[in-house]
């Protein structure tokens, strides 16, 4: 593996400069990055800890600095340093102000401001958390996107993550004898999504979560027949009511996500369609 430092220097949280750099890193294969995430940085003090920080470490600097000062001394200080110095945003934001007509505000941290779509997705946060693994079914009208699946298909990460993203997102599992609510297949408002997953893979998964839980014992749980059963009437049950189904054994949450979101706007446009017919 070849290893180097790279120095994530932000004003606000640090997750955009964070997400840049792992997405630029994952396209090449066999490195090792060591992050060093500078964030909150808004005076030439700090600044100057971060210098102090690079040349115990020198490697790659990525920054988002909406400060021109801030943002001229540490380009100054790395090319003095011969350090590479890449601002993640500035050509966007510029292409952006471009086409607007129109200067940005030049706020650290605008992006996280406490307004209507900062709260939506607290409470979408929130509404995940309280309906997790078929909790609160009775109130499952209420969600945007509802997750079927057996266990251990990525239900409660997907759902965490589409709920960071503002959406309201439920899971109920699927489990061989055990009825569903009785008010799923009769919700009108849910985008509700299938997980399916090849019975091999799931079979490892559970078997390796039983180890960390010290479980050595057999059980159907890990059993390659019950499981492809299992699988297989999972998918009668996607089929007979229609829903869209994902496959997640070669997906990352993420991509599943991504996935989900675009059955989303669908079910959401037929909706706005049908709302719209005399």
């Amino acid at each position: 593996m070849k290893h180097f430092h790279i120095h994530l220097v932000s004003d606000s949280t640090g997750e955009t400069v964070s997400s840049v750099a792992r997405a630029a890193t994952a396209q090449f294969e066999g490195v090792d990055p060591y992050e060093h995430l500078w964030s909150l940085i808004r005076t030439k003090g700090q600044l100057e800890k971060v210098l102090v920080g690079i040349d115990a470490n020198p490697g790659i600097v990525l920054y988002t600095l909406v400060d021109k000062d801030l943002r001229d001394m540490l380009k100054a200080q790395c090319l003095k340093r011969n350090i590479p110095c890449i601002p993640v945003l500035a050509r966007v934001i510029a292409e952006v102000s471009s086409y607007l007509g129109m200067e940005t505000s030049a706020v650290p941290g605008k992006q996280h401001e406490l307004n209507e779509e900062y709260f939506s997705r607290v409470d979408a946060i929130n509404y995940t958390l309280a309906h997790d693994d078929g909790q609160m079914t009775w109130e499952l009208e209420e969600a945007d996107i509802i997750l079927v699946g057996p266990s251990r298909t990525s239900k409660s990460p997907t759902c965490v993550y589409l709920a960071n993203k503002g959406f309201k997102a439920a899971n109920v599992p699927f489990v061989m004898g055990c009825p569903l609510p009785e008010n799923l297949e009769n919700l009108s408002k849910p985008l509700i999504v299938g997980l399916s997953i090849n019975a091999d893979r799931l079979m490892q998964i559970r078997k390796t979560r039983l180890q960390s839980l010290n479980e050595e014992r057999d059980t159907s749980y890990v059993d390659i027949e019950a499981i492809e059963k299992e699988a297989q009437e999972a998918r009668r049950l996607y089929s007979k009511n229609r829903w869209p189904v994902i496959d997640v054994t070669k997906r990352s949450v993420e991509e599943t996500a991504a996935t989900i979101i675009q059955h989303f706007q669908r079910h959401y446009e037929n909706k706005v369609l049908k709302k719209a017919e005399p």
